[in-house]
């Protein structure tokens, strides 16, 4: 449910999302309700590497995993990547990868550093790895440092290129790709290089001219993305409009379209 500082900022007929921004400075929320942005909060001072929401958000730091929107320490320890897949899976700066079943958590093997978790692929130092029930599997490439499976097709985005899997991973765009996203409809990706930023409209990718670096995109109805230097931008029909947070340079952002538990 909407507070009532944000019905008061977006209008008592418009229902907010909350979107959650990890940066070096802490975990912040920004209360949006389509393009106009409003409430902006820093909901936790801890250093926050990564975050996921599925239902529950999850919170990557330096200390913990951090679980809800209660901020409730999981015991984990600290973590780079958080994601789920048949429940909340985390990685530890060693590499450990566990997985929490019934509020414990399990370990499931030890890769090179994961920098990304998306579904039951992780983006590792040393490739692509998919989550089996076996532990982990080597599924290609070398050092990658994003991965997005929401639309049904995976991608993976290097240093050397944007990736995606059919017949093996084959070449999507070359350049020195960061980051790498996807809507779980299907209908929208997103990616970007430490200059472009790139829209996948069904068919191709074609860049979109924003005039800066892009740190990470989500999605609730329209496109949100966050630049690397703390710029909230939001999809318009009419082009996207900004709006800065103060945070510094961002790691991750997710979108909880429903109020986080």
């Amino acid at each position: 449910m909407s507070s009532i500082d944000e019905k008061r900022v977006h209008g008592a007929n418009t229902e907010s999302t909350a979107l959650f921004v990890a940066s070096d400075i802490g975990l912040t929320r920004v209360s949006v309700a389509g393009e106009r942005v409003g409430e902006i909060e820093l909901r936790d001072r801890r250093s926050v590497h990564d975050l996921a929401f599925d239902e529950k958000l999850a919170v990557a730091t330096d200390e913990d995993v951090l679980i809800g929107n209660s901020l409730a320490e999981s015991g984990f320890g600290p973590a780079t990547a958080v994601g789920f897949h048949d429940g909340l899976v985390a990685a530890a700066p060693d590499g450990r990868v566990a997985h929490r079943i019934d509020d414990e958590w399990h370990d499931v093997d030890t890769v090179e550093t994961v920098h990304a978790i998306d579904g039951d692929l992780l983006a590792t130092d040393g490739g692509v790895y998919r989550l089996t029930d076996d532990g982990l599997s080597r599924a290609g490439l070398d050092a990658v440092r994003d991965v997005a499976v929401g639309d049904g097709v995976p991608r993976a985005a290097t240093a050397t290129g944007l990736y995606r899997l059919g017949n093996g991973w084959m070449d999507d765009l070359d350049g020195d790709f960061r980051t790498v996203s996807a809507d779980i409809d299907g209908e929208r990706a997103h990616a970007a290089t430490t200059d472009d930023f790139y829209t996948h409209d069904g068919d191709e990718w074609r860049t979109i001219d924003i005039g800066k670096p892009i740190a990470a995109v989500a999605y609730a109805g329209l496109v949100y993305a966050v630049a690397t230097d703390g710029t909230l931008l939001v999809g318009t029909d009419d082009g996207w409009r900004d709006h800065p947070l103060g945070i510094g340079e961002p790691h991750a952002l997710v979108a909880a379209d429903r109020n986080p538990v």
